[in-house]
């Protein structure tokens, strides 16, 4: 680990300054740390090397709260442990709490922000190791995972530079849900949807989102999503029960009418792309019907189309296309018959 400049944010407005280009820190230069889960990994393995950390945790942006109009706001800094053991959060929105309880371990939900949730950066193994090339570590050099280890890689969205995947539980909930992320810089406010915080790879894999070096993240604020709380489901398959990341994960909420058939569904998928996946031209395909597995499966058809196989012999994974398409239904079968809140019984 190289060496690194440690400072304690006082308010926002400084910080603001800190991280504009003109700021006391050079640009890019100056990194952001609060619970630090996935930023001390990537400076132990030497990936990222910050010249100056700035802790944000005594800035008053942890709160948890519910809006006027039915909305929740998540602060930044609240932790995720918090967030899904909120008393509201765990009635009004179950698929947000359940997925944050899937993820992770006990100890480091308890330490994850919200915000460092959304900027995680990807667990690839080619990432990971400085010692091969990696498009996303040093763009041009190469992603050696499309013809080798894939396993873990997307399926979806990929590109000829990166196959990586977005590596997050929690926001695939967040996806599904159709939340905002509300940011802040020096130049003003702004709110990002969620389906256009996260990007794919394309030419420029090094970028995992759509969030200015200079921008803050204050909250995540997640809409009225009162009809969806008695059919909701995340299910996450891995190939361990305890501390790992998903191989497919679902996110999966109905609107059921009195004869059982779909007023509105919500459907987004984890591990098998660079961002949550969600395709509301599948979830359309529901609207109307019965909930059934044959509903269900065409909805899986059509949000899976286009997926491809990556890595070669035992490290491809052709295996998460079938995968996934099971999942889905799984995950909206589930839904169907009522909100699960166990997160054993997801596993």
């Amino acid at each position: 680990m190289n060496g690194f400049d440690y400072s304690v944010a006082a308010d926002v407005d400084g910080l603001l300054q800190r991280l504009a280009p003109e700021g006391d820190a050079a640009h890019g230069a100056c990194k952001i740390i609060a619970g630090g889960t996935n930023l001390l990994d990537l400076m132990k393995e030497n990936l990222v090397r910050p010249r100056q950390l700035v802790d944000v945790n005594r800035l008053p942006l942890a709160a948890i709260e519910r809006l006027s109009d039915g909305a929740f706001r998540l602060g930044a800094l609240a932790r995720n442990a918090a967030t899904a053991y909120h008393a509201e959060v765990r009635e009004q929105l179950p698929l947000l709490s359940t997925a944050i309880l899937a993820g992770a371990s006990a100890q480091i939900r308890n330490m994850a922000s919200n915000g460092g949730n959304l900027l995680q950066r990807t667990r690839c193994v080619y990432f990971y190791d400085a010692g091969v090339p990696c498009n996303k570590r040093v763009p041009g050099s190469g992603c050696p995972a499309i013809d080798g280890l894939a396993r873990q890689n997307a399926i979806l969205g990929a590109s000829a530079h990166c196959i990586a995947t977005h590596p997050s539980d929690m926001c695939v909930a967040l996806a599904a849900l159709g939340a905002v992320v509300h940011v802040r810089s020096t130049r003003g406010a702004r709110q990002i949807a969620f389906a256009d915080f996260h990007r794919l790879p394309g030419d420029a894999p090094d970028i995992d989102n759509t969030l200015a070096a200079d921008e803050l993240i204050e909250a995540i604020v997640v809409p009225p999503s009162q009809h969806y709380a008695a059919h909701s489901a995340y299910l996450k398959l891995r190939e361990r029960l305890s501390y790992a990341f998903a191989l497919v994960s679902v996110a999966a909420a109905l609107d059921l009418d009195d004869d059982g058939r779909v007023r509105s569904a919500r459907i987004a998928v984890g591990g098998v792309a660079h961002k949550p996946w969600r395709d509301p031209a599948a979830e359309a395909l529901l609207v109307g019907q019965p909930a059934t597995a044959a509903a269900f499966d065409r909805a899986a058809e059509h949000l899976l189309r286009g997926a491809q196989a990556r890595g070669v012999g035992p490290g491809s994974n052709a295996f998460k296309i079938p995968m996934a398409r099971r999942a889905v239904v799984r995950a909206l079968e589930t839904a169907a018959q009522g909100t699960v809140t166990n997160t054993g019984d997801n596993l």
